[in-house]
């Protein structure tokens, strides 16, 4: 069933949106929050369509569903996003995998619960690209942990936004 929603994501515009809300010059004057999502931590990153630029916002760091969604909450209520971007994993043949399941299923109740719509970016290569950005601002090795999830969505947000 999950392969047959990217199928159709896939032949349209990679896109969750079960209420039909999305209207594009709606959604450019907003904010949009990113999400790299995994089954231990979430990093979560924050960008303006006006400005264009992605920002690290925070990691959660837990297993339950109901703290995460209480967080993505508050989270939601601070920022007031008109749009999610979920950084979809696939593998380097750009086929899924077995957590795009889980990140499919994650991004369907972020939109049935906030009824943003939702759209999916092809996140390979971007905890790499993380790991690389801190390098350079001299955070190495296990002092990558707790910030490397938030870095890797702002940088699957920022290749939506390079992509506009």
């Amino acid at each position: 069933m999950w392969q047959d929603t990217l199928k159709k994501m896939n032949n349209q515009t990679n896109m969750i949106d079960n209420e039909n809300v999305y209207d594009e010059n709606h959604i450019k004057q907003g904010s949009v929050i990113a999400f790299d999502f995994g089954e231990r931590r979430i990093g979560i990153a924050h960008g303006e369509h006006l400005l264009g630029q992605a920002k690290p916002l925070t990691t959660i760091d837990n297993e339950s569903n109901t703290v995460r969604f209480n967080l993505i909450t508050d989270i939601v209520n601070e920022w007031n996003p008109r749009l999610f971007i979920v950084g979809l994993p696939l593998n380097l043949a750009g086929e899924e995998t077995e957590i795009s399941k889980l990140c499919v299923k994650f991004a369907r109740r972020l939109n049935g619960r906030f009824n943003i719509p939702v759209i999916f970016i092809d996140e390979r290569f971007t905890s790499a690209e993380a790991s690389e950005l801190l390098k350079e601002q001299g955070v190495h090795g296990m002092a990558q942990k707790s910030v490397i999830d938030q870095v890797a969505a702002s940088t699957i947000l920022q290749s939506y936004f390079d992509g506009l």
